[in-house]
């Protein structure tokens, strides 16, 4: 007996199985009839109020998809909406500002990189038509 109370003492919350053995467990008995008709009582009424928040839930929406159609707003004028505002909101996240730094400073040194590597590939290819031109005109010049 006292393994059982010791089990209805537990705080720790439900986890797996233990769900499933509570929600068939009938506790039924161990409620006095008086508990048991108050129970009943407060169940309908919840299952009452869940109906009509359902319903004015529906008639709400229903409300929302008129005004919007009055003002000529559709799907597709809202997903523009949305993912501008999603845009923007991105952009101004520090995550991204500071990636946006990181790969603009990146991209400064790599065009930096790029230029500096064609400018020597171009002073190469200087040297080499001048060295070519040299090199050809040299023996002309000797047979003379």
């Amino acid at each position: 007996m006292e393994a059982q109370a010791q089990g209805l003492l537990e705080t720790e919350p439900l986890q797996g199985r233990d769900g499933d053995a509570v929600g068939s467990a009938d506790f039924s008995s161990m409620l006095s009839e008086e508990e048991k008709e108050e129970l009943k009582a407060e169940l309908i009424q919840l299952e009452d109020e869940i109906t009509t928040l359902r319903q004015v839930l529906s008639a709400k929406e229903r409300h929302l998809v008129e005004i919007k159609q009055k003002l000529g707003m559709n799907l597709m004028n809202e997903l523009k909406q949305n993912f501008s505002r999603s845009w923007h909101d991105m952009q101004t996240t520090t995550a991204y500002k500071k990636t946006h730094e990181t790969l603009s400073h990146a991209g400064q040194k790599a065009t930096a990189a790029f230029n500096n590597v064609g400018t020597a590939i171009s002073k190469k290819f200087g040297d080499m038509r001048y060295s070519i031109r040299h090199s050809i005109s040299m023996p002309a010049m000797r047979r003379k």
